[in-house]
């Protein structure tokens, strides 16, 4: 392991005991600065994010395949996007404090009290890709949860990263907490190094393609925690309302095509298919989207382009949308088992029952009635921000955010009791008398 990679490991372990006992307003302090410093410094950020532009950008590099559309989309700033920034930062500040609250106070004899309260997880490292505005949104959340994050952003980013990481590190120093809560790793090196030292690192966060997720959890034995694709259907039924069905499909692709939450597949009921699809090939097509339709959708529109057994697969990010008439909710359900990541899936149906089927039988982060896929995320949900979408069952599912990086600790508080007491003969009784938790 390098000697800057320890080193900085070392700093934020550190870091993370502090900010595990730092008091709320302090660490609401640092945010709030944060916010201020990234609206004071949005000039200096957008030029720096233009260098990045121009330089992955360029015109031969995209033709050469070296960044994709969806990818360049991700990575650009703009005026809108920093104040969004700022909000998140703020809105994560305004959020309760996560840290010491009591999930459970319980009496296991008089005078033997046990409470489980919240407490941080300690060193997250984060990699992600592309998005310098995920590097702000997982800093807030772990100096709100009271974790230490290091982070490893894509080398596309690199200015505007260095700059957000300096803005970071400055409004910590200006709440007189440790700038070692937060770091910019160097390299790859760096990375794989931490990825085998589980006494430095306590959960890794990969926010990118499913390669890099993958190639990251079959290199440590560190708990990872991430989504590997972000395979989102939207189910139009036979009782879906055709102007609510075209306006939902058009969100959840267009709205922003790169998101992980965007839809890929459109599943139509084929009692619907002859009043839905030739409306969303007229709504949609002008609007620049590539349809790609099974055998029984080019039966009704002959000029779309056909679907292959890999497009129900794909996650396109950009304005390609797979279509495929299914005879039933049954054969929707078994698409969506077959091909669905378990990120989000949604029906669009004025039927209650199939509505209510649905919701319960679709095994998925996120599943929605009559609501765009794009919902599916941690500002929209109330959460401040988040530092990924986990598909996974465990721990956390979903938007990830406060919640999902803390864990919780069990006091208990007695009076020299013993458990030599409560065995064998004429053993004490246990009470388990479970008390208010907002008691004092």
């Amino acid at each position: 392991m390098t000697a800057t990679a320890q080193a900085m490991a070392e700093a934020a372990r550190q870091a993370s005991r502090r900010l595990a006992i730092t008091p709320a307003g302090q660490r609401d302090a640092a945010l709030q600065h944060l916010a201020g410093l990234l609206e004071g410094r949005a000039a200096a950020l957008l030029e720096a994010n233009a260098e990045d532009l121009r330089e992955a950008g360029a015109e031969d590099l995209r033709e050469a395949g070296a960044l994709d559309a969806a990818t360049l989309q991700r990575l650009r700033l703009d005026p809108a996007k920093v104040a969004a920034m700022a909000e998140g930062v703020r809105a994560v500040a305004a959020l309760p404090d996560p840290l010491r609250q009591v999930q459970l106070r319980r009496e296991l004899d008089e005078g033997l009290e046990l409470t489980r309260v919240t407490c941080p997880l300690g060193v997250l490292c984060v990699i992600f890709e592309a998005r310098p505005d995920a590097l702000v949104q997982i800093a807030s959340l772990a100096l709100k949860s009271g974790n230490a994050a290091l982070l490893k952003g894509g080398s596309e980013a690199c200015r505007s990263n260095a700059l957000l990481v300096e803005l970071v590190q400055a409004a910590l120093r200006e709440a007189q907490l440790p700038e070692g809560a937060v770091q910019s790793l160097p390299g790859r090196e760096a990375v794989h190094a931490l990825l085998q030292r589980p006494d430095l690192v306590d959960l890794v966060i990969p926010r990118g393609s499913k390669a890099l997720v993958r190639a990251i959890q079959s290199s440590t034995r560190i708990p990872v925690l991430g989504h590997a694709d972000g395979v989102c259907h939207m189910v139009l039924d036979e009782a879906a309302d055709p102007a609510m069905a075209l306006a939902l499909v058009r969100d959840g692709k267009l709205q922003y095509p790169a998101a992980c939450n965007a839809v890929e597949t459109v599943l139509i009921h084929q009692r619907a298919a002859a009043r839905l699809l030739p409306r969303l090939v007229e709504d949609l097509r002008p609007r620049g989207v590539e349809l790609r339709g099974c055998a029984r959708c080019l039966a009704l529109i002959p000029d779309l382009l056909p679907a292959t057994e890999d497009d129900w697969d794909a996650e396109y990010g950009a304005p390609i949308l797979a279509v495929k008439i299914v005879a039933d909710l049954d054969e929707a359900l078994a698409h969506i088992r077959a091909h669905g990541s378990g990120h989000t899936e949604a029906i669009v149906t004025g039927d209650s029952a199939a509505a209510a089927r649905f919701l319960a039988e679709v095994d998925a982060a996120g599943v929605f009635h009559n609501a765009s896929t794009r919902f599916a995320d941690g500002f929209r949900y109330g959460f401040g921000a988040e530092v990924g979408i986990s598909t996974g069952r465990i721990h956390a599912r979903g938007p990830v955010g406060l919640e999902g990086l803390l864990s919780h600790r069990y006091l208990l508080r007695g009076n020299g009791h013993q458990v030599a007491d409560y065995t064998g003969q004429g053993a004490r009784l246990f009470r388990h008398k479970d008390k208010d938790i907002n008691q004092p």
